[in-house]
């Protein structure tokens, strides 16, 4: 993966491109200790993922990354900085951060933050590509024989056992949408409601507000299990790959009493990330 580095300290520069370089899969294509010059260098780099420090004279990091999120809403940023002011670290956050990195730098706290967004970078990568495959539905070379259906409703259930979400309301919901997804081979957005449930409006409603509400509950348990373990691989691999990050970071402030609000909730990400999870 490619990364660019910006930070108004060299030596800064250095200790981080030395780290991203052990990995012979990661190469630094850029540096600079001038935001504005990083700015106009992002937009024609092919780049991935960019750490950038936050407090930098000509342009602060989050005004960099809200910049460039406009243009390359597909980079990474992983911000650093020795500022542990939490309505700064929030404002990060919201421009389109991934992580924060405190300074002084921590060789571990880098290898394993810089680890964790390679691989959010490549379960959407997955997450494409399935949901290709569940937006064709014609496609005679991705229909799945019933034994493989069973084995993917199988999944699902153990996912949803996994988020702790198997006694509320919207559990059964939530397998009835998976289970069409994935015989119908459609995405979560392909799915009509009125037909699929027999229902009109007012009843689409009521199943969205319940299966919200078992959502939610599972981001709550799972932002708990990042809080306890966020070395655990599958835990990383879910919360990514049904939530983002962000949003359970979120989630993980607000439980701790630091944000006003938690973590949202999308729909068609927890589905498609739902089926994509029990296909693999």
């Amino acid at each position: 993966m490619n990364f660019y580095i910006v930070d108004d300290d060299l030596s800064i520069i250095m200790i981080l491109q030395r780290i991203v370089e052990e990995d012979m899969n990661s190469q630094v294509v850029g540096t600079s200790v001038s935001p504005k010059k990083a700015l106009n260098e992002l937009m024609l780099l092919n780049v991935d993922i960019v750490l950038v420090d936050l407090l930098m004279p000509e342009l602060n990091g989050i005004t960099l990354v809200e910049a460039l999120c406009k243009v390359k809403p597909e980079l990474k940023f992983i911000m650093i900085s020795q500022v542990r002011d939490s309505e700064l670290r929030e404002d990060a956050y919201k421009a389109g951060i991934e992580f924060f990195i405190d300074k002084p730098i921590n060789i571990f706290e880098v290898r394993t933050i810089v680890n964790r967004v390679k691989q959010s970078i490549l379960m959407e990568q997955k997450l494409k590509n399935i949901q290709s495959l569940l937006g064709n539905p014609s496609d005679s070379n991705s229909s799945l024989n019933s034994d493989h259906f069973d084995e993917m409703k199988k999944k699902v259930r153990s996912i949803l056992g996994f988020l702790g979400i198997t006694s509320e309301a919207g559990h059964t919901d939530i397998l009835n949408i998976c289970t069409i997804m994935i015989e119908q081979n459609i995405s979560f957005n392909s799915i009509n409601f009125n037909e699929q449930f027999a229902v009109d409006s007012h009843g689409k409603k009521i199943i969205f507000q319940r299966v919200r509400r078992a959502i939610k509950k599972g981001m709550v348990n799972i932002a708990n299990l990042c809080e306890d373990d966020f070395e655990n691989e599958l835990t990383i691999e879910y919360t990514n790959a049904l939530y983002g990050y962000k949003n359970i970071h979120k989630e993980i402030l607000y439980l701790q009493g630091k944000s006003s609000t938690g973590g949202s909730v999308s729909l068609k990400q927890f589905f498609d990330g739902l089926v994509m999870q029990a296909s693999i």
